[in-house]
């Protein structure tokens, strides 16, 4: 948004000085114009004032010959014809310049054509009466009619001249009212046109200066954000990398001058003098992977190692993609330093190589478990039963009871390494999912507890299940160890009720549920009318043997719950445990719905 912002800025100022030189040009066309129109206007004048003088020329010259032709009549001295014969060829002179004046005057030229003709009768008229004076011809009357003759034409050119001298000035008078309505109005326009060329050049300033100040923020805070770049790449141990693709040249951030061992700008950047620092192993794998890169103008992830002065080898990787700025291509690349990584990588693989061992010794610890300590296990009993089948008559009270204790003892010992058997197997990372009939294996944990549930009278009411994709042997034991400690740990004189219910819940509707997996689940609550507990135990009673009651009130190991808890786990649950004192508890199930 701000960089589109400034690049309206940009164009915004452009624009207005654009504006701006345009409205000054055509401030100078205007100017131009209009002096060429005064300049016209001044050429008008002249050119009407040479017409008219000219005009008026020809009429002094035809009044000359007039005054000529009178004098000869009078005097008979041929001194006077001198003025007619000179008028002629004057006229004739007036009359080509009065031609070239009127050349792109129609109607001049007409009104030419006709003083012409009159002009030529009028000097027709002149030679007409020399011409009777001359042989002495001349009569009274026909001097009147020529000289009355003469005088009309006379009049009749000097109409002619009058009405070409009115129409001149005419269109003197109209063209000089359209040039003086220009002339008022083009001060006026040029004045608005500087006015409004002055106003776009001050918005362009203010904007520009405007502008100049957020580029000073901006410079600012680009400083600002250079130097948390350069400490986000200390601190991350990266360093940035650009390859100009049509220079063939690099610039190197001061970082990765770091990653190298080196001060920033210590060296040129250039191929050759990076590969330097190159683990002698990885140096053929960089050269191949950056001839690549130079081809296809692209740098995936890749890995090598490189050699400090200080020694310290260091991992690295790097990265890089091209891409087009103002038309030139670059490529951007990343190199980042891993040593710790792949450090806690080898550290994590020894780790798990270890737990691998401890897994296989713990594999053989149940192998000896399950039959070389059941084994000798087993003798104990066989024997004991044998000695109190064969001996018990000659034993005394207190062997009796020592031997009853020795049962009990051995009996606790396999029901505890049948238990650990029993955590070991659920502790087993495979994890089989079947999609299963939740109601049968609730029915099989039930038979295996037939007798638990025929001696203490048990009653057991379930929801009916949906099928679920489950681990089949685990939910049964599920079921096995939850319904058994309900019937183990009942209050005496009452019969345990056992109730299981079932329900599809929305995690982000149950209060129970943090942060969950999934979004739905399967829950299952196991309530039962037993001796309950206090519920600042309700996490305790997960933990590995941990028991809430003395093994001589109740029998167990402190490991039935624990394998509960696994199971769950194993299933990507979670389970929980409410309880009240002489009251009963409560577990809640929350088996994930894939």
């Amino acid at each position: 948004m701000e960089v589109n912002t400034k690049k309206k800025s940009v164009l915004f100022v452009q624009a207005s000085f654009f504006a701006a030189l345009l409205i000054i040009a055509i401030v100078g066309g205007i100017t131009y114009k209009t002096t060429k129109n005064l300049s016209d206007a001044t050429d008008l004048v002249v050119h009407t004032y040479k017409l008219n003088v000219e005009l008026e020329q020809i009429l002094s010259y035809l009044k000359d010959a007039e005054t000529g032709q009178r004098g000869y009549i009078l005097t008979t001295d041929s001194l006077y014809l001198e003025p007619f014969f000179s008028g002629r060829e004057k006229i004739n002179n007036t009359f080509a310049e009065l031609k070239e004046l009127t050349r792109n005057d129609k109607v001049q030229q007409e009104n030419l054509v006709a003083l012409s003709k009159l002009i030529d009768n009028r000097m027709a008229n002149f030679d007409k009466s020399a011409t009777f004076i001359l042989f002495d011809s001349l009569k009274t009357e026909d001097f009147a009619e020529v000289f009355l003759e003469g005088k009309h034409m006379m009049d009749a050119i000097r109409d002619k001249i009058a009405s070409m001298i009115a129409l001149e000035r005419a269109q003197l008078s109209y063209r000089q009212k359209a040039y003086k309505s220009s002339l008022n109005l083009t001060p006026v326009f040029l004045f608005a046109l500087i006015l409004l060329s002055l106003a776009l050049v001050l918005i362009a300033y203010f904007k520009t200066a405007k502008d100049v100040k957020d580029l000073k923020r901006t410079n600012q805070e680009l400083e600002i954000f250079k130097e948390s770049t350069n400490q986000a790449e200390i601190i991350s141990r990266h360093g940035n990398w650009v390859y100009h693709i049509e220079k063939g040249t690099y610039d190197y951030s001061d970082n990765l001058y770091r990653l190298l061992g080196e001060q920033p700008q210590s060296f040129e950047p250039t191929t050759e003098n990076f590969m330097s620092f190159v683990h002698p192993d990885d140096l053929e794998k960089l050269q191949e992977d950056v001839a690549k890169m130079l081809e296809n103008e692209h740098l995936p992830f890749i890995h090598y190692r490189i050699i400090q002065k200080s020694g310290n080898i260091r991992y690295l990787k790097a990265y890089g993609q091209t891409i087009e700025l103002d038309g030139t291509r670059k490529l951007l690349g990343t190199t980042t330093d891993v040593t710790d990584e792949i450090e806690g990588i080898k550290l994590l693989e020894e780790r798990n190589a270890e737990l691998e061992r401890n897994n296989k010794e713990l594999s053989a610890f149940n192998h000896v478990a399950s039959h070389d300590l059941q084994e000798p296990l087993r003798k104990i009993q066989t024997f004991l039963s044998r000695l109190v089948d064969t001996e018990e008559n000659n034993l005394s009270e207190k062997g009796t009871l020592y031997i009853s204790r020795i049962q009990n003892a051995a009996t606790r010992m396999r029901l505890l390494i049948d238990d650990l058997l029993q955590f070991s197997r659920t502790n087993k990372i495979e994890k089989n999912f079947v999609t299963s009939n939740i109601n049968l294996l609730l029915e099989n944990a039930k038979q295996d507890l037939a007798e638990a549930i025929s001696e203490s009278n048990a009653e057991i009411v379930a929801d009916n299940f949906p099928v679920m994709d489950v681990i089949p042997f685990q939910i049964q034991q599920l079921f096995l160890n939850l319904i058994g400690n309900s019937i183990k740990y009942q209050s005496k004189g009452t019969e345990p009720k056992i109730k299981i219910t079932y329900e599809r819940i929305n995690a982000l509707e149950d209060d129970k549920l943090v942060k969950p997996k999934k979004e739905f689940y399967h829950k299952l609550e196991f309530t039962d009318n037993g001796i309950g507990f206090s519920n600042e135990y309700a996490e305790q009673i997960f933990v590995l043997f941990n028991r809430l009651h003395n093994k001589s009130d109740y029998s167990g190991t402190g490991i039935g719950l624990s394998i509960c808890k696994k199971i769950i786990e194993n299933h990507d649950g979670y389970i929980f445990a409410d309880g009240v004192s002489g009251e009963g508890a409560t577990f809640t199930v929350y088996l994930p719905i894939s």
